[in-house]
């Protein structure tokens, strides 16, 4: 609980990582003064780009205690305008999920590297960052909680494979290795409330540990508060939910 004379401090900054096959990647990380031990947490963009609001989203994750890093899935696509690189990944069918595997493997391993990071490493992410937070916690080894907030593409009729995207997320479900709190809007298209109780049930038959939340008067992005999709009561109530959850997973000792 904070407390009024505490002293607070962070550092935020780019940084340059390597990820998929030993590339040399940019991204943001944000920590919190002091020596730690802290959490790590993974802050994957979404589908539009690397823009300001995951840099603010990795601030505040920082904020809360933990050392954060947002990779730059679209490096290797050129640089200007997060919105117009962002339409050129989208026009060539997305960045590919081995690719993408690879550079938050990477951040992973960043993280662990760090001698103020417990041990303990979460990932989040929302629109495709959050199918991909998804598809991280069924495909990497070392991940401890994970958050999919309306992450599309659930099942092979809501996204038929793809070079790009080879393997729907509900064949995943059996290789999830971290507990899963996937947030859904009842107004959202993808994923449909029918998708993910698609989802529910594959997860349910495979004893794995999840909650599913779905919110009301609520759809796709209800998150990003400088959209028309924002629904600020949604929002508001969304952020101590993530807050718990991850601290109930991540923080303490390995």
């Amino acid at each position: 609980m904070y407390q009024t004379d505490q002293y607070e401090g962070m550092i935020a900054e780019t940084v340059t990582m390597r990820g998929h096959k030993g590339d040399v990647i940019n991204a943001y990380m944000a920590r919190p003064f002091g020596t730690g031990p802290f959490p790590g947490m993974i802050v994957i963009h979404h589908a539009p780009g690397w823009d300001e609001w995951y840099r603010e989203c990795t601030r505040r994750f920082a904020h809360h205690g933990f050392v954060s890093l947002s990779p730059n899935l679209y490096f290797r696509d050129g640089h200007g305008t997060p919105e117009d690189v962002g339409a050129k990944v989208r026009a060539a069918g997305g960045a590919p999920d081995e690719q993408v595997l690879g550079d938050l493997d990477g951040a992973n391993q960043v993280l662990r590297s760090l001698p103020y990071v417990s041990g303990k490493i979460g990932i989040f992410g929302t629109c495709s960052g959050g199918r991909q937070a998804f598809l991280a916690a069924c495909r990497l080894k070392g991940l401890d909680a994970a958050i999919d907030c309306w992450g599309g593409g659930i099942t092979a009729d809501s996204a038929p494979p793809s070079e790009q995207r080879p393997t729907p997320i509900v064949d995943l479900v059996p290789r999830l290795c971290c507990p899963l709190y996937a947030v859904c809007g009842q107004e959202d298209a993808n994923p449909s409330p029918a998708q993910v109780e698609v989802l529910r049930k594959r997860l349910q038959d495979a004893g794995k540990t999840f909650t599913i939340d779905m919110f009301k008067n609520a759809g796709h992005a209800f998150f990003a508060d400088y959209r028309p999709s924002y629904r600020e009561k949604a929002a508001f109530e969304l952020w101590p939910k993530m807050a718990a959850f991850f601290a109930n997973h991540l923080k303490g000792k390995k």
